[in-house]
């Protein structure tokens, strides 16, 4: 019942419709009514006045970046109109008449709710209640295809593989947890990992596939929907091959921002990504040793960090994937983030940007690739895209940038960027000719 509840799409199912008519409906009842000129001033009053309620809130929404990016036009409109809705509800509770004053009461929540649904829906991302409230409902992994000697052939696996009569459509998603969590070594405390296994990996003898580890945004969780969406596509095209992908936490709790550094204030949430995960990784899955074929990625707040430790860690990441990534870590809250993770020193902060790091590396990806993606729609983040591709590639990475047409900071940024991105991963890493 639970898990069934917390399943609920309150997306693209008919939840929002049913949370939306209801709140409309009692704003019509409210309306419906004999109107005096007072009380008729009084209610065009309360609405302007709810209106500029709401266009004073977003403007305070702006001001502090709270969404970190463009605001999309939905949440402007979501806002303004409920907050229109929300003045006609609260005037409409010096009615005489009891019942409309309870009606009054019920549409000032409904209006609230509408709001929140609204601007959610407008992002796309948190797409259940059980998203929103940052629980998982994914079955943990009970078996994982477990590391095997080296194949002999220097081939890539898409000229190799021949998938076997029975494999499944599609991939499967499982959290990691009990005998298959990753332990955190350095105080850094994740949330939830999830790990995508596509069809190949499925087979009774599965090849050795490449390995991605993807971050989602802040706020935000460790939800491996959309990789899982974009790699089952790509699985279907070519012959059920896809690499595994990790989906962890980069935040711990999404209210902070560790900024991809280990810190005192935070622990070692660096440590966590380039030193845990992979140890994880060599021991518990079959994929290849080569750089070649271990990816770094993440969206917006997760893109940032991708960069910021396949520059760092040339070793082991030797591609990156980075989704309308910020510009550097904490780009969206730099005061706070220089005082918090960096104690206040400029010039630490400044060093772990990845425009400095790769300006120290420069000569050390021979043979890397780097993938940059953002919306049209999302000028701040195009800008970050356009600098940290040009740096990338005066470092020495092989690169490719996209610019989604339409596309802003939501779930259009995400679906069209991992697209694009992976598309383009796909020859790099042996899983198809181009």
């Amino acid at each position: 019942m639970v898990e069934s509840l917390l399943n609920v799409d309150i997306v693209d199912g008919p939840v929002p419709f049913v949370v939306w008519g209801a709140t409309a409906a009692m704003l019509i009842v409210l309306v419906c009514r004999r109107w005096t000129a007072l009380r008729l001033l009084l209610a065009v009053v309360a609405v302007l006045l709810g209106a500029m309620v709401g266009v004073a809130t977003l403007a305070v929404i702006e001001f502090s970046e709270a969404f970190g990016a463009t605001m999309p036009v939905g949440v402007m409109w979501w806002t303004i109109g409920c907050f229109a809705g929300l003045g006609l509800a609260v005037v409409s509770l010096w009615n005489r008449t009891l019942w409309r004053k309870i009606v009054a009461i019920f549409a000032i929540f409904s209006v609230l709710i509408s709001l929140a649904v609204g601007v959610n829906a407008t992002f796309g991302i948190n797409r259940t209640v059980g998203d929103v409230l940052g629980i998982s409902t994914l079955p943990p992994a009970t078996e994982l295809p477990e590391p095997t000697p080296d194949p002999t052939s220097d081939e890539p696996l898409y000229r190799t593989w021949t998938p076997p009569a029975v494999m499944p459509a599609k991939g499967e998603v499982f959290q990691l947890s009990g005998a298959f969590s990753i332990p955190s070594t350095d105080r850094f405390v994740p949330r939830y990992s999830a790990i995508y296994l596509p069809p190949a990996a499925l087979v009774e003898d599965p090849p050795e596939l490449p390995i991605v580890v993807f971050m989602m945004g802040k706020p935000g969780d460790p939800n491996p929907q959309f990789v899982q969406e974009a790699l089952d596509a790509l699985a279907a095209q070519h012959r059920g091959l896809a690499p595994i992908a990790i989906v962890a936490d980069q935040l711990g709790d999404p209210n902070v921002n560790p900024a991809c550094a280990d810190s005192v204030a935070f622990g070692g949430v660096a440590s966590y990504f380039n030193r845990d995960i992979p140890t994880f990784i060599r021991e518990h899955l079959d994929v290849p040793a080569d750089p070649r074929y271990w990816t770094i990625g993440g969206y917006s707040n997760g893109g940032a960090c991708a960069i910021t430790w396949a520059a760092q860690h040339p070793g082991t990441w030797g591609n990156v994937l980075s989704i309308s990534g910020e510009a550097f870590p904490g780009s969206e809250e730099p005061d706070t983030v220089r005082d918090e993770v960096f104690d206040g020193s400029a010039k630490a902060y400044d060093a772990a940007k990845p425009a400095a790091i790769l300006g120290k590396n420069k000569g050390a990806f021979d043979g890397h690739f780097a993938v940059f993606t953002a919306g049209e729609n999302d000028p701040d983040f195009v800008t970050a895209a356009e600098t940290n591709a040009v740096l990338a590639e005066a470092a020495g990475f092989d690169t490719e940038l996209f610019i989604l047409p339409g596309a802003d900071h939501t779930v259009s940024a995400v679906r069209g960027g991992l697209q694009r991105a992976f598309e383009a991963l796909y020859p790099r890493i042996g899983l198809s000719e181009n």
